[in-house]
C-alpha cells in the first residue's frame, strides 16, 4: 500500500494525511469513514447541509443526527458545513431553467461538480484537509476513474464532470466493493447505520418526485397528446415534467384493450403537447442516431474516435464514434437510441474506464 505518513518539520514524528469524509447519514459513506481510519487516515467526519424547500418535511436533521452518530462510533471529529447557496444556485436554479425550456438535467451530476467536489473540497482544503472522501461506488486507479466493482451500484455515470486534478484529491474508500461487503464491514465495526435503507429521489433532497418537485416552480397547463400523425388521443399536465422515453404520467383515452404502453418521443414546448407511440417500429424509426454534446469533459482523453456511451444512469453502453460538426463534438451511434433525452448526460468508456463525458445538446439525425 502506498504510504500515507509525512513528517512534521519540528518533531520529525509521523504525519497522518488528513480527509474529510462526507458523511450523509447513509451506510456507505459511513463505512468510507471506517475504512480509511483502519488505513491510518486522520479522518474527520463532515454534514453538509443543502437547500431544501418549504412544501417537503425537514429531513437533513434527521440524517444529520445518523452522521453524527457515526463519527461517535468511530471516534473521529464531526463538523457541520452549511452549502445552502451553493445547492441552490449551482442545482436546484440550473435545474428548474432547463425542465422549463423542454429539457431534462442531471441533478445528480450538477450536485457532484457545484457541492461534493467543488464547494466540499474547497472549504476541506482551507481546513487543511489532503483529501475529501465519499461513499461513490466508483474507483480511482492510476490517474483513472473507473466504474464500481458493484455494476448494479456503480456511480461513475454521475462523476463524470470530475477533473485528472479532482481526482488526485479524491478517495472512494467502498468502490472496490459489493453493496453486500459494505453492509457486512457496517455491522462489523457496529455503525449505528448498519441496517438503514439507501436513500433514494433527488440528490440530498429526498424521497420526492421530480413533476411534483417541480410543479412548485414551473407554470404549467394540461395539453395533448398525440399520436405521430398528429392526431389527438390524450391529454397530459403540462410539457414540462416530462422526459423523453416516459411512458407515464400521462393519459390515452383514444386507446384500444390490446394496445401496448406508450413512449413519449417528442416535446413541443411552444405547443404544450407530446407525441408519443406503441408501435415498436415507428419508436426506432423516430429515434435519433446522431446528436452534438457540449460542456465537455475529459478525465482521460480517448484513443480514438471509437467507445462506448451511456446515455442514462441505467442504461447499457453502446457502441459510438466521435467526430466535429463545426465547432461541436457529434456523436454517432451504430443503432437508433430509444429515450434520448437532451439535456441529459452522455458519458463515454473504455472498458471499465470512465473517460468523461458532456452535456446532450442537439439531435442532428
Amino acid at each position: 500500500m502506498t504510504r500515507i505518513w509525512n513528517k512534521d518539520r519540528q518533531t520529525n514524528a509521523p504525519l497522518k494525511r488528513k480527509v474529510f469524509v462526507g458523511l450523509s447519514g447513509g451506510v456507505d459513506s459511513a463505512v468510507s469513514a471506517a475504512l480509511l481510519k483502519q488505513r491510518g487516515f486522520d479522518v474527520t467526519g463532515v454534514f453538509i447541509k443543502v437547500w431544501q424547500p418549504d412544501f417537503l418535511p425537514c429531513s437533513w436533521r434527521d440524517e444529520r443526527r445518523d452522521a453524527m452518530k457515526v463519527a461517535i462510533a468511530l471516534n473521529i471529529p464531526f463538523l457541520f458545513f452549511d452549502f445552502e447557496q451553493e445547492y441552490k444556485r449551482g442545482v436546484v436554479d440550473k435545474m428548474i431553467t432547463e425542465y422549463k425550456i423542454g429539457r431534462t438535467p442531471n441533478p445528480d451530476v450538477l450536485c457532484n461538480k457545484e457541492v461534493k467536489f467543488g464547494a466540499f473540497w474547497k472549504k476541506a482544503k482551507e481546513m487543511g484537509a489532503d483529501f475529501v472522501a465519499t461513499g461513490h461506488y466508483a474507483r480511482i486507479e492510476k490517474g483513472q476513474l473507473k466504474e464500481g466493482k458493484d455494476k448494479e451500484k456503480d456511480q461513475s455515470y454521475f462523476l463524470w464532470t470530475l477533473t485528472p486534478s479532482d481526482l488526485h484529491h479524491t478517495l472512494f474508500p467502498v468502490g472496490h466493493l459489493e453493496k453486500g461487503e459494505v453492509r457486512k464491514l457496517a455491522r462489523k465495526y457496529n455503525l449505528p447505520v448498519s441496517e438503514k435503507k439507501d436513500s433514494q429521489g433527488i440528490c440530498f433532497i429526498g424521497d420526492v418526485s421530480m413533476d411534483e418537485f417541480l410543479s412548485h416552480f414551473i407554470s404549467t397547463k394540461p395539453g395533448d397528446v398525440l399520436d405521430t400523425r398528429g392526431a389527438i388521443i390524450g391529454s397530459h399536465k403540462g410539457a414540462p415534467l416530462y422526459t423523453i422515453g416516459e411512458r407515464h404520467g400521462f393519459e390515452i383515452t383514444e386507446k384500444q384493450p390490446d394496445d401496448g404502453a406508450f413512449y413519449i418521443l417528442s416535446k413541443n414546448m411552444e405547443a404544450n403537447t407530446l407525441t408519443v407511440s406503441n408501435k415498436e417500429p415507428e419508436i426506432i424509426s423516430l429515434s435519433p442516431t446522431k446528436i452534438t454534446v457540449k460542456n465537455i469533459n475529459w478525465i482521460t482523453e480517448p484513443s480514438g474516435p471509437s467507445l462506448w456511451a451511456k446515455v442514462r444512469y441505467r442504461g447499457e453502453k453502446m457502441p459510438a464514434i466521435l467526430s466535429l460538426v463545426g465547432s461541436r463534438l457529434a456523436v454517432e451511434f451504430r443503432e437508433p437510441v430509444r429515450g434520448l433525452s437532451l439535456g441529459q448526460s452522455i458519458v463515454f468508456y473504455d472498458g471499465d474506464v470512465c473517460l468523461g463525458g458532456g452535456v446532450m445538446n442537439k439531435i442532428i439525425k
